[in-house]
């Protein structure tokens, strides 16, 4: 009897040891998880069109966003790729992105959006300051998108530029457009531009170029027929802003561009809306998708009122007298 009760506790010992030995391996792996998780690194994706100021700021503002919720130092990876306005590597590139298993994609401009759209239709994508998302089939609607794509768009605050044009420089009465034929985004700007430019009581002139190899002869034969030059936000023609400024030297027109960098490098005046601040809502939409947003049903974020930038160093150059209020108002005055 002593015998099977002393088997009996020996038997009820083990089968307690090894209950505890279960037990503590598999509170062992939930903790292991659970750290893992706590420190998972997420990939994000990113393609630039082309190198230039506005653009570059706009990078500088999504990779702050990202920080601003949480997405810095070893809990980030990004995988930046710069396709420098050349439309067959946008293509490479975008495919490279996605099959680089990163967790969700940003293309910053409308070609590199547009880039990434027809590499997955599976993988979230995040919009850097796109003008026309519906326009550039990137999505179906503003408030549903409606597909594996959401994130900021940039609306040229043309009625304010005219406004702008009006009181800076009074006598015009020709605006020249000058954009990049190939940047669908460029040329709804220019539509709704030339409609309240007429309605103004403005002429507006199309100039369009294939490419910045054509900037210098369009220049030179558009000087001769406007009053002043307008650009819409066109990654083209900013990526070779020197050539617009350095082919109107001699006929000294007036320059309205759609960004501050190309005010600072020689334009005269325009209202834009702040680059880096577009950046800065595109990582925080990114962080968003993270966290679990669906880009179907996350509306994309509308930035459309700008502030006005005044080159006074241009305007002395021109012999343009800036009134007071304006410099009053503007929110940078660069001389």
């Amino acid at each position: 009897m002593k015998n099977k009760r002393l088997v009996t506790i020996l038997g009820l010992l083990a089968v307690l040891a090894i209950g505890g030995i279960v037990y503590s391996s598999l509170n062992s792996k939930g903790n292991t998880t659970k750290t893992g998780d706590d420190s998972q690194t997420v990939k994000v994706g990113v393609l630039q069109y082309v190198s230039h100021p506005s653009l570059d700021l706009i990078y500088k503002g999504i990779q702050d966003g990202l920080a601003e919720e949480g997405y810095k130092g070893d809990k980030i990876k990004i995988d930046f790729m710069n396709a420098e306005g050349d439309q067959s590597k946008v293509s490479t590139m975008s495919k490279q992105l996605v099959s680089n298993d990163n967790d969700v994609l940003i293309g910053i401009a409308t070609p590199s959006a547009q880039g990434l759209a027809a590499a997955t239709k599976d993988k979230p994508i995040v919009m850097g300051a796109i003008t026309d998302p519906v326009g550039a089939n990137l999505v179906k609607n503003l408030d549903k998108p409606g597909g594996n794509i959401t994130g900021v768009s940039d609306r040229n605050p043309a009625k304010q530029q005219l406004e702008l044009i009006k009181k800076l420089t009074p006598d015009v009465k020709t605006i020249g457009a000058l954009y990049s034929s190939s940047e669908d985004n460029s040329k709804t700007q220019v539509e709704e531009f030339k409609k309240l430019a007429e309605e103004a009581g403005y002429k507006v002139e199309e100039y369009s170029v294939p490419s910045t190899n054509e900037i210098a002869s369009t220049m030179n034969v558009m000087t001769g027929k406007v009053d002043a030059i307008w650009i819409p936000i066109d990654n083209t023609i900013a990526s070779a802003f020197a050539t617009v400024v350095s082919s109107n030297k001699e006929a000294k027109k007036p320059i309205y561009p759609s960004a501050t960098a190309m005010v600072e490098e020689g334009g005269l005046a325009s209202v834009v809306v702040d680059q880096y601040d577009l950046g800065v809502a595109t990582g925080k939409m990114a962080a968003k998708v993270l966290k679990g947003a669906k880009p179907a049903d996350t509306a994309v974020d509308i930035f459309d009122t700008g502030k006005s930038v005044i080159n006074t160093k241009n305007a002395k150059e021109l012999g343009i007298t800036v009134p007071e209020d304006i410099l009053k108002e503007a929110g940078q005055v660069i001389k």
